[in-house]
């Protein structure tokens, strides 16, 4: 669906508010929903710390937590924007190409060789290593040519090898039940007991996406092709190295505090373009809260279910990838 300039301007200053509207909504919904029932006015009080008891719910557990899932989305949505526009390719995301995987396995070393417990700053450093190998092996392939297809059964064999490696660590190298419960929920994905420790490994976040923001422009350019955006005064070669440093960053430390949570990357790029069009200055603001609503909404669902925001977002995703596959040409 083609939509005019004036129409993508009227719809993004309908669904913009609206995605706002939705997150302040999912908010409040996720500082009521616990195992503990709190009322509104519990709530209040836990807020202003004049209740003690409310007061550790929300800020040592329900707080930290929503605030590690509305990182997590707006990384990954926002990686999945860019990878979609640096190779031109709707079916780009870091989930299927390997680059979450990646971070994946460099958290799972981490814990099993039992390196993580030397620093709150190995486990980030290490999904960070990890998910640039995964970069550095897609863009090897990006470079010989690879088409939509062939680029992804590429990104599905590398997350078999990264599966491997991954298995390989989780029989060889755990000593104890605790890392292997750390590696299995890393492999699942989930945001249970994260505290504010996992909020600041997730802090520089907000600054990627803030660089990434000025890029909207460029990255339309990009779009077109790179000899078009070459040709209209864009450093090419400078603008990608960028593009994937910001994604890859992003898509390690949403990794890294959250394990491996997949299809937010495909999902919702996918649907703010059809509602506001392909413009990335009006994408990247929208993929950022519609990332975070969205992965905060499934982990309310799995948490009412039982089940792990990982396999929610699969539930999700999956279907919906496999409607792209139907739909594309």
């Amino acid at each position: 669906m083609n939509l005019t300039p004036a129409a993508s301007t009227r719809r993004a200053r309908a669904v913009f508010p609206a995605v706002l509207l939705l997150l302040a909504a999912l908010i409040i919904v996720a500082l009521l929903v616990g195992d503990v029932p709190l009322s509104p006015a519990e709530i209040w009080a836990g807020l202003c710390r004049q209740d003690a008891h409310a007061a550790t719910i929300i800020w040592d557990l329900r707080v930290p937590r929503l605030l590690v899932a509305m990182a997590v989305g707006a990384a990954l949505s926002a990686s999945g924007l860019v990878m979609q526009a640096y190779f031109r390719n709707s079916l780009a995301s870091p989930d299927l190409l390997g680059v979450s995987g990646g971070g994946t396995a460099g958290a799972v070393i981490a814990i099993g060789t039992g390196w993580a417990s030397a620093s709150l700053l190995v486990l980030p450093m290490m999904a960070v290593l990890g998910s640039l190998a995964a970069t550095g092996a897609v863009l090897i392939l990006a470079r010989r040519g690879t088409g939509p297809e062939r680029l992804l059964l590429a990104g599905i064999a590398l997350n078999a090898l990264l599966g491997a490696v991954t298995g390989y660590v989780l029989t060889n190298f755990t000593v104890s039940y605790e890392r292997n419960a750390q590696i299995i929920f890393w492999m699942l994905g989930g945001l249970e007991d994260r505290g504010w420790k996992h909020v600041w490994m997730a802090a520089p976040i907000p600054l990627a996406a803030a660089l990434l923001w000025p890029l909207g422009r460029p990255m339309d350019l990009l779009s077109l092709g790179a000899d078009e955006a070459q040709s209209l005064g864009v450093d090419v070669r400078a603008l990608r190295r960028r593009l994937l440093a910001l994604a890859t960053v992003m898509t390690a430390l949403a990794t890294a505090v959250a394990g491996t949570v997949g299809f937010v990357g495909l999902v919702v790029p996918h649907v703010l373009r059809l509602l506001v069009g392909p413009e990335h200055r009006r994408l990247v603001p929208l993929a950022l809260a519609g990332g975070a609503t969205f992965v905060l909404a499934c982990d309310l669902l799995g948490h009412l279910a039982g089940l792990r925001v990982g396999i929610v977002t699969a539930l999700v995703g999956g279907p919906f990838f496999l409607w792209l596959l139907r739909r594309a040409p």
